[in-house]
Formats: structure tokens, sequence, C-alpha cells
């Protein structure tokens, strides 16, 4: 079977620590892959950034992808460039992450619902 195993997760991991690497935030020092357990809690705890403040920063690229795109088709259509291609791109990225954002808001509110079914 050539598909993800625990040896190439061990590699993915290992290049998100690197600037644009697979993962952002996740600290592959503190992992156990083997396991699936942290080797040590408090400072895999303290190392990483919270759920709402990696939620913040996605919304917040989310928000620059969206941006450049609307200057990119400022530039179009004012003549300030020419490069049909360059903006198609940028508009493309901005459609593709902000459908993203909206499937993991569903989930987020899904998840939400399923726990408030709950009963204690």
């Amino acid at each position: 079977m050539d598909g993800f195993t625990v040896g190439k997760a061990n590699r993915f991991l290992e290049s998100s620590t690197r600037p644009g690497g697979g993962l952002g935030g996740v600290d592959s020092k503190s992992m156990q892959i083997n396991g699936m357990e942290s080797t040590d809690k408090s400072s895999s705890i303290s190392g990483q950034k919270s759920f709402a403040d990696t939620l913040n920063d996605a919304i917040g690229s989310v928000n620059q992808l969206q941006k450049a795109s609307d200057k990119g088709m400022q530039d179009l259509a004012t003549g300030r460039t020419d490069n049909i291609a360059d903006v198609m791109i940028a508009t493309e990225k901005a459609d593709i992450a902000l459908k993203l954002m909206v499937q993991v808001r569903n989930k987020i509110i899904d998840a939400y619902q399923e726990v408030m079914k709950m009963q204690v």
C-alpha cells in the first residue's frame, strides 16, 4: 500500500516546522506518531495556538486574499495592469479560500449543534 503511512506522516510533520510547511503551528517534537500521544503535554499545549487564534488567522488570510483579488480586478478595470492571468489566479485563490472557510464554518456549527443536543 503506497498511501499515507506513519513514516510519511512523520516526515510531513517535520516539514511543517519550516515556513510555509504542512500543518501550521504543529510542533513535531511534542508529538509521538506511533502512539498518537504527546510526549510532553505541558509543552505541547503552551507551544500551540488556541483554536480561536487559529480560526482568526485563517479568517485574516481569507480576507487578505479577497483584498488582493479586489485590488487586482480594480487594477485590471482601470487599465493599470493587463495581466489577466494573475488577476484570475488571485480571484480563484480567494474564491477557493472563501469556499473552504464557509465549509469549516458549517462543520463548526454542526459540531456546536451536536454538543448542544447532548444531555448532561
